[in-house]
């Protein structure tokens, strides 16, 4: 009975990391970058979108690179899916600066370089921190925001299924 406590309880025989153990590429990984923001049209019409740039070797992605251009309200909807039919708690947005909306202003409002930069940051740490749960990785809605050209808005929610 002794012995087989001892067994039990005995450190595992680890291997020692070596250099090109520690400075290889990571065994799985997920990049999410939200770069490039670029603002379109005039007047009412204006809006600002970002490339969605993302790299894996997950097995749950079947594309393994990707990018994608996403305006805010796509990042809503994501948002929105993911409340509706995962069980994560889902991070908030970076807010939707209503006060930056309001006519009459001295400088561009929701198109100001510092507003889209700091957007930018906060969307970005949003989808990074969604794509980080596993339990969202699995969702049909976030492989659908992150790698398809367009989002199909009348898609069937549900779990992406390893084959």
């Amino acid at each position: 009975m002794a012995d087989s406590t001892a067994d039990a309880t005995r450190r595992l025989n680890v291997k020692k990391q070596t250099l090109d153990d520690a400075y290889a590429a990571p065994a799985n990984f997920l990049e999410i970058d939200v770069i490039n923001p670029t603002t379109h049209g005039v007047g009412k019409k204006r809006y600002t979108d970002y490339e969605v740039r993302m790299r894996t070797n997950l097995p749950v992605f079947k594309v393994k690179e990707s990018s994608v251009r996403r305006r805010y309200s796509d990042f809503e909807w994501l948002r929105t899916e993911l409340e509706r039919d995962s069980k994560i708690v889902v991070p908030p947005l970076p807010g939707k600066a209503w006060k930056r909306q309001m006519p009459f202003r001295g400088d561009d409002g929701l198109f100001e370089e510092d507003f889209i930069e700091d957007r930018r940051k906060g969307l970005e740490l949003f989808v990074n921190k969604i794509a980080g749960h596993p339990l969202a990785q699995n969702e049909r809605c976030l492989h659908m925001f992150l790698q398809e050209p367009v989002i199909d808005k009348n898609y069937v929610p549900g779990k992406i299924r390893n084959t």
